[in-house]
This record gives C-alpha cells, structure tokens and sequence, in this order.
C-alpha cells in the first residue's frame, strides 16, 4: 500500500471514529430530551471523541480536520498537495459516521421529529439565533485560532520534555475547554468536515432545514471560520511563542 493511501486511511477511521462518539452523544441528548444527556455530557464526551480519534489516527498525524491540514500547509509543516485529500478523507468519514449514527437512533428520531424538520441538528451545527451568521464567523474563527494556536504548543510542549503520549489527551481536554467556553453561540463545529459531512448526509436523508438546502447560508460558516481562524492561529504561534522557543535554541 503506497503511504498516501496508508496516511488517507489513518485519517478516514481517526475522523470516524472521532465523530461517532462526537455526534452520538448529541443524539443521545436531543431524541431524550435532556433525560439522558446535556450540553456538559455533549461537551465532555466531544473531547475525549478527539482524544480516541487522535489515537485512532496517529500513523498520519491525527489531522482530523481540514482547518489543521489547511493552517499546518499555510505554515509550511505539511505539503500543500495533500490538503484536498485529506479533506476529502476526513469529510467521507465524517459522512459515514453521521449516517451509522443516524441508523443507530433513526426510531427515536422519527419519534420525536416525523417529517424530519427539527433534529438536523443532531448531526451539524447552526447559529443560536438566526440572524447570528456574523458572530458565527466570528465565533468560529476564534474557536479554531484558539485550538490551532493551542495544538502548536501543546506539540511544542510535550516534545520538548518527552512526554508525547499525553498530546492527544491533552488535544482532547482543549477541544473540551472550547466547547465549555465557546459552544453555544455555533455549537463548535471548528472543523469543516465535521459539519459538512454530516450536513451533506442530512440534505441525502431529506431532513428540511438543513443549513444547506434550505435557503440559508449557514453552512458556510463553519467551512470558513475554521479556516481562517486555524490558520491564524497557526501563524500566531509561529510569530509569538514558535519564535521564541526557536531563537531559545
């Protein structure tokens, strides 16, 4: 197996499994009405999701989202070349899980939600309020400057004192942080693939209200934000602490 496929699979079950944990717990939280889940549940099961997902994927560096591949190739720590396909790979994944999800729970969902016009967002992300579109972009672009800038010094960090087994607990514990702190205006996405993925599967299904078919443009904030913001985060890093630590050198 030539090591592009070897590095797209790694990103593929990483991301997938990432996402069943991810989107399970929002699902086991929405089809109860909150008797068996909340946002600090869906909060804290979402880190350690990325945690086992970093685990999962480690053989291509854990990636687990466009915004990481784009903002680690706009720094020159990844070859722009694979950008797209890791994209694609993290986006099927996501895709795939949000539908094994939804196979999972689609009695409770049609119990709750029979015309499937209510619990797309079960699966993808939306503004807490509609006319919210701008403080989502901005929401999501803090959230992902936050987690790029962080990721770069938590790998910083722990290489430097020979401790990297604790990066994806600690990835884990961040992306939880983010969520507790920022979560509420966008739910978070901070991941394109994240939310396009199941997006896409939810429009496939026929779910109305969709942030995609629907009229609206919601789904291009989480494409967006994330991009921009990792990516100046990543660039933060580099000017600030990433400078520091290399003239330290």
């Amino acid at each position: 197996m030539k090591e592009i496929y070897k590095e797209l699979l790694s990103e593929f079950l990483g991301t997938f499994v990432m996402m069943l944990f991810g989107l399970g717990v929002v699902a086991m939280a929405v089809v109860f009405d909150g008797a068996k889940g909340n946002f600090l549940s869906i909060t804290l099961a979402w880190g350690f999701a990325v945690m086992f997902g970093i685990f999962v994927g480690g053989y291509s560096g854990a990636h687990l989202n466009p915004a990481v591949s784009f903002a680690l190739a706009a720094t020159h720590r990844f070859p722009w070349k694979k950008v797209p396909l890791y994209a694609l790979a993290q986006t099927f994944a996501a895709f795939l899980a949000a539908l094994v999800v939804y196979l999972d729970y689609f009695r409770e969902i049609l119990r709750i939600d029979p015309s499937l016009s209510n619990t797309a967002g079960i699966f993808t992300t939306f503004p807490a309020q509609p006319d919210y579109l701008l403080l989502g972009l901005f929401d999501q672009v803090l959230g992902t400057f936050l987690l790029l800038f962080l990721i770069l010094v938590v790998l910083d960090h722990f290489k430097r004192v020979g401790s990297e087994y604790l990066i994806p607990i600690i990835i884990g514990l961040l992306v939880m942080v983010i969520g507790m702190s920022f979560g509420g205006m966008y739910g978070y996405a901070i991941n394109p693939a994240r939310d396009f993925g199941p997006r896409l599967m939810t429009v496939m299904l026929g779910f109305s209200n969709n942030g995609l078919t629907d009229g609206t443009l919601v789904y291009l904030v989480p494409i967006v934000g994330p991009l921009i913001g990792g990516t100046l985060g990543a660039l933060a890093y580099d000017f600030t602490l990433g400078r520091m630590y290399s003239t330290k050198k």
